[in-house]
């Protein structure tokens, strides 16, 4: 997901917030107004009004020096105990207030109910002077009871490695290791266990020589093996057969093609070089890392598009290393 796809989602969230907020509490601080500061009457208000203030689990008062003037007012309960508190070190008051309408904060942790929450802020104004604020928190739990989740993000995306390794990488030069050594048959295993095996994210780190598998059948486990291990005829007996899944974005031919072309990156330059690389068949989405320590993740029709002489003039040609970061 993009941060701007992930900025998007989380504005959305709060707008829908802050639309059924702001009613009530604009209603609720015009009340409020009337009786400003007694702490009585405010509570009063704060109770009475509780319940209009969808999924809100709790109101109070404060005035514009940050000192509350009102207890903490919940559902069944009124708590005086928190009259005249500074509030000002709260984190929502790091940002600018707002001196008429709603303001929403970001997710804290709250100190009355060590919940994560957001706190919606309500101008509190009498006579075009800004009198205080009414705060209403609601718990991220609450808010979040769809359990929707976001579409996650499939364009390609690089992302650049750790400078110190940028500045040195023309220094390098790769050095064969044993998984180099045994390429062809270690890639003959994965294909066999995507294929028939029910593996359906591999990551391959060919300078340490390890593979990492996750399993259709035991997703939230993943299996760590050696090269040897991994080149063992054998292995197959260790994974249960698996029909290949008809819902998978990346076919058997597919996987085929993209093994032979990761083998082409990792040999294709001896200073910048494929260094790991991942393959779900599930979402479609490869991931590449290469020594100059730059990721690339994209999916897996744009990644048959590029040939070999894209990644070399991109990657290997170039002195500047922050192209292929």
């Amino acid at each position: 997901m993009t941060t701007s796809h992930l900025q998007q989602a989380i504005l959305e969230k709060k707008a829908a917030l802050a639309d059924t907020a702001s009613g009530p509490l604009a209603d609720l601080a015009a009340k409020c107004a009337l009786v400003w500061p007694y702490a009585e009457e405010l509570d009063r208000l704060l109770s009475e009004a509780f319940n209009t203030v969808p999924h809100c689990h709790l109101l109070y008062a404060w005035d514009v020096d940050g000192i509350e003037i009102s207890s903490m007012v919940q559902k069944d309960s009124i708590d005086p105990d928190w009259r005249g508190r500074d509030l000002s070190d709260r984190p929502y008051l790091k940002n600018n207030l707002p001196f008429k309408g709603i303001m929403l904060s970001s997710v804290y942790l709250s100190q009355y109910t060590n919940q994560q929450c957001i706190t919606a802020l309500q101008a509190v104004t009498r006579d075009d002077k800004l009198m205080g604020f009414i705060a209403a928190d609601f718990a991220v739990s609450d808010l979040l009871d769809d359990k929707r989740l976001l579409s996650p993000i499939t364009q390609w995306q690089q992302f650049r490695g750790d400078p110190s390794i940028r500045g040195t990488v023309f220094l390098q030069q790769r050095t064969q290791s044993l998984l180099d050594e045994h390429i062809d048959e270690l890639d003959d295993q994965i294909e066999q266990l995507m294929t028939r095996h029910g593996v359906f994210h591999a990551k391959i780190h060919y300078s340490s020589g390890r593979v990492s598998l996750w399993l259709l059948d035991d997703p939230y486990n993943y299996r760590i093996h050696n090269v040897m291990e991994i080149v063992d005829p054998d292995i197959c007996l260790a994974y249960p057969i698996h029909a290949y899944p008809k819902d998978a974005k990346i076919t058997p031919k597919m996987l085929h093609q993209v093994l032979k072309e990761f083998k082409a990156l990792r040999f294709a330059d001896e200073t910048i070089y494929l260094r790991s690389s991942s393959i779900n068949i599930m979402n479609g989405m490869l991931g590449l890392t290469f020594s100059c320590d730059g990721s690339h993740y994209m999916p897996v029709d744009e990644f048959l598009e590029k040939n070999l002489s894209f990644w070399v003039g991109a990657l290997g040609t170039s002195k500047d290393t922050d192209s292929a970061a």
